[in-house]
């Protein structure tokens, strides 16, 4: 498992997947069944995994974290990245952080509170949760004005965060002032990471962010990648061609939630069981509703292990 410091590099090399957690029925982590799922995404190039709110560690208690961490290292592939998510509310934070000082992963990712929160009250707090878990962490926006481009600009300097999950939804990425406040104030797009799946992560890689998350990368980790080097390379209608196939899937989890579609969806696919989905979250039920989420997701799963096929056969040829 990766136990360095950090880097931009690191966060271009690979999409973030941001994984659903499978739990027993008592809710604690099934290290088998979540070694299947970080498996078949790390078949497809995947080698960096983001447990956050996919997971539902929103809701996740400090007793259990430790055992938590013990499994996200047994089920780490070789050379590969593990990022646990601490919070949303400081005191768990600063609980979860003082279990992460005396543990190997580079960093975690700070779960976005809303209330009672205020932007200079957080930046603060996340300057104090840095200092408790003695590394760098990964600051997380979801809501406009979260936390000040100043703010930002100067945890990063201070080495209190290490990057910066940016998903502010908007109906043009590309119009986005805030957005492109940060960039202009912190200086560089490398350490930003689009956080909001396939969707607008073209245009976001475009305007010059690091690399993006995906839920979705989940069923289709091969497309994903593709994704990403098709941005890299500068091929940009070719990663919008091969977008086409995520957007079944995204328009269900924008309609029915996206942490509790893309956890029926990982099962449906037969990828791994996921079981119940955690405190304060129900599992989404309804045939209709499942069978259209089993019919995206397999789509899409089936057009990931095709892409694949083509790939694996001139590596073998080379």
């Amino acid at each position: 498992m990766k136990t360095t410091p950090v880097t931009p590099e690191d966060l271009a090399a690979s999409v973030l997947s941001v994984p659903p957690l499978s739990r027993d029925p008592a809710g604690l982590p099934l290290e088998g069944e979540n070694r299947k799922l970080v498996d078949w995404l790390h078949s497809g190039g995947v080698t960096t995994y983001l447990y956050g709110g996919n997971a539902n560690l929103y809701n996740f208690g400090v007793a259990g974290f430790d055992g938590l961490l013990d499994m996200l290292e047994a089920i780490a592939p070789d050379e590969s990245w593990m990022i646990p998510s601490i919070g949303a509310d400081f005191g768990k934070a600063a609980d979860q952080a003082a279990v992460l000082r005396g543990r190997d992963f580079p960093t975690a990712m700070v779960l976005p509170l809303s209330f009672p929160a205020t932007p200079q009250g957080l930046a603060a707090g996340i300057g104090k949760l840095a200092d408790i878990a003695g590394r760098s962490l990964i600051l997380y926006i979801k809501n406009e004005g979260y936390v000040s481009p100043a703010d930002v600009a100067r945890l990063f300097n201070d080495g209190a965060i290490c990057t910066l999950k940016y998903a502010v939804v908007r109906p043009n990425p590309t119009d986005d002032s805030y957005l492109q406040s940060l960039l202009d104030t912190v200086g560089s797009g490398a350490r930003i990471i689009s956080g909001i799946g396939e969707r607008p992560a073209i245009d976001h890689l475009e305007m010059g962010l690091g690399g993006f998350t995906s839920g979705s990368v989940c069923i289709a980790p091969h497309l994903s990648m593709a994704i990403l080097r098709a941005c890299k390379a500068g091929q940009t209608a070719e990663a919008r061609r091969i977008r086409e196939a995520f957007l079944p899937l995204e328009d269900l989890r924008d309609a029915h939630s996206p942490i509790r579609v893309l956890h029926e969806a990982v099962r449906l696919a037969g990828i791994s069981e996921t079981g119940p989905i955690g405190d304060f979250l129900s599992n989404l039920d309804g045939d209709e509703r499942l069978a259209a989420i089993s019919a995206a997701a397999c789509f899409l799963k089936t057009a990931s292990e095709a892409f694949a096929v083509p790939a694996s056969k001139a590596a073998a040829r080379g």
